[in-house]
């Protein structure tokens, strides 16, 4: 029995230790994943999808129906202008000539025999009227009777109206000379039409017909050839998001990529943006042509290109990686530090507001209405902490309206925070300033306040009418005078890229250290790094690991029946944002 009670002893004992080692070796270690902030370029792009096309491209048909007698040019050929590149049957067209000219022939001879007749009748109508004058001095002396002198009164006017009838019918001829003449040139244009000629200089990119084929042209030309003018100079035709379209302007530089050669870059130039928009399943894009040189001829009309337009670039610039800017350390990763969360950290997460404090669980107590009031912390200074932070959050806006609502343009807002600023204390009103300036905004006017004297007239101050004004932190941007321009793209430029705030954090001796930044382009992978406390070589925070293990463990000891159960931090625990905002259940 003895024996026994040695053997389970020391079984447990050992199983104690292994079970120990086993964790030991097994349980994750809290540890920072980082990258280097390193030196490079970075270029900002506007990525999108087009079809190369000629500049100038021709369709060449036909305007009469026959049959396709001859072929000058086939796919590929180099044709000149003037350059006979098609024949049709000229048979049926040939013969409406013939018939036009014979029907000019006969309408001449009819002008001609009433050309004649006119003649004749002038002669007979003035022998009547000679012999109406013998007879009306004959009757004068009762030499002949009055019916013999009517008789020939009659025969006097019926010459005369011969006469101008012979006239009307030499007009009418004249007027059938030149309809035969017309329907002539007709038939002549038909006949020539049968010969069809090269519009252009350039090259045979498409060829419809073949010899024998009919083609009947109706209300609109059938296609024979469709001819490029030059294809040393290329445009693509590229739909650009409603989006981006802002960011694009005549003159930029594109690459882009085709199929028929992976791993070569051919580059252009944005030449125009067409206002026409085109909505397809609600999505709105813009025509933008790029021109293309082609000097090779490698590229190929209807090619499909994948292309970006760069709109702006910096050379051996500082980059910090996207995915350090876009870390956002929880409550969970500062718990299983050991460390205080950061005032930096506090605010904005998710879930339920915890105000100012960032949650229950950071430095205050939350109420049922969501808000937080921090414990031995006077109202007074709630209020006004709670403005300068409100008046600076980079997603509130601040004195020179950041994202978000911002102060903008109304006046009554930028009278709310000024009055508040006001009622502030002299070391809050000092933080306030700190902070705007940590985030590059116009503090002049909160300065003038501060120290009761005129603002600086500031270089991104201006007042509404464009020019600088003191104490004014509103940007107002106007249009400049008219200029004489022949495109509208032209007129209107696209907004320079303004700088933005972010943060990246630092793991030093096993704690989190953030630091302001400010940032200016991206890539997509890495953005500009235009000031902020770091360097060359630095290594930021893209990560945390172990966290989750840590955190089951501290809640299991902790009461076995609430190891699942969320303290604090918003739902989700790890992704619950800077101070993690929202109360767990």
């Amino acid at each position: 029995m003895k024996r026994a009670i040695i053997i389970l002893v020391i079984l447990a004992v050992v199983g104690g230790g292994a079970g120990a080692y086993y964790m030991s070796h097994n349980g994750q270690q809290v540890s920072a994943q980082t990258a280097v902030i390193s030196r490079g370029d970075i270029v900002d792009a506007v990525a999108s999808t087009g079809t190369l096309q000629p500049v100038i491209s021709v369709t060449v048909g036909s305007q009469v129906s026959a049959n396709i007698a001859w072929l000058g040019a086939d796919f590929n050929s180099i044709v000149k202008k003037g350059q006979v590149i098609a024949k049709l049957d000229p048979t049926l067209f040939e013969s409406q000539v013939a018939q036009a000219k014979a029907q000019l022939e006969q309408s001449k001879a009819s002008l001609e025999n009433g050309k004649a007749q006119l003649v004749r009748d002038q002669a007979s109508a003035k022998y009547q009227k000679l012999t109406y004058q013998r007879d009306l001095d004959l009757r004068k002396q009762q030499l002949i009777s009055q019916d013999q002198l009517d008789q020939q009164k009659a025969a006097s006017d019926q010459a005369d109206a011969a006469l101008e009838l012979d006239k009307a019918q030499i007009q009418q001829q004249t007027a059938n000379i030149q309809q035969a003449t017309a329907q002539l040139n007709t038939s002549q244009t038909n006949l020539d039409h049968t010969v069809i000629t090269s519009p252009i200089d350039g090259i045979v990119t498409q060829r419809s017909v073949d010899v024998g084929q009919t083609v009947q042209a109706s209300m609109t030309a059938p296609q024979l050839f469709v001819i490029a003018e030059d294809l040393t100079r290329m445009q693509v035709s590229a739909n650009i998001d409603e989006s981006d379209v802002g960011r694009v302007t005549p003159g930029q530089d594109v690459t882009f990529r085709v199929d028929a050669f992976p791993g070569v870059d051919f580059h252009g130039t944005v030449a125009q943006i067409r206002l026409n928009p085109t909505v397809v399943n609600n999505v709105t894009t813009y025509a933008t042509m790029i021109s293309v040189p082609n000097n090779d001829l490698r590229l190929k009309p209807g090619m499909t290109t994948n292309l970006k337009i760069q709109v702006s670039q910096r050379s051996d610039v500082l980059r910090v990686p996207n995915t350090a800017i876009r870390f956002r350390p929880s409550v969970d990763v500062f718990a299983a530090l050991n460390q205080a969360v950061p005032p930096e950290a506090l605010g904005g997460g998710r879930g339920r507001r915890g105000g100012a404090g960032g949650g229950a669980n950071a430095t205050g107590r939350a109420d049922n209405s969501g808000s937080t009031t921090p414990r031995n912390t006077p109202s007074s200074s709630v209020g006004a902490s709670a403005s300068a932070q409100e008046a600076t959050r980079p997603n509130g806006g601040g004195a020179t309206g950041g994202r978000g609502r911002g102060f903008g343009n109304d006046p009554d807002r930028q009278a709310r925070f000024m009055e508040r600023f006001k009622s502030m204390s002299k070391d809050e009103q000092q933080q306030f300033i700190e902070r705007m300036k940590g985030r590059g905004q116009d503090t002049s006017a909160f300065e003038a306040v501060m120290t009761g004297k005129p603002a600086a007239k500031s270089a991104n101050a201006k007042t509404s009418s464009g020019k600088a004004g003191a104490g004014s932190f509103v940007y107002t941007p106007r249009y400049g005078d008219p200029q004489n321009s022949e495109e509208i793209q032209e007129l209107f430029k696209p907004l320079p890229p303004a700088a933005s705030q972010g943060r990246v954090w630092l793991f030093v001796d096993k704690q989190l250290k953030p630091v302001n930044v400010r940032l200016g382009i991206s890539d997509g992978t890495y953005t500009e790094l235009v000031t902020g406390d770091v360097q060359d070589g630095t290594e930021v925070v893209t990560g945390m690991t172990g966290v989750g293990s840590t955190r089951a463990g501290a809640a299991a000891a902790g009461n076995p029946l609430l190891g699942q159960q969320q303290r604090g931090g918003g739902p989700g625990g790890f992704g619950g944002g800077f101070g993690g905002g929202g109360r767990g259940r």
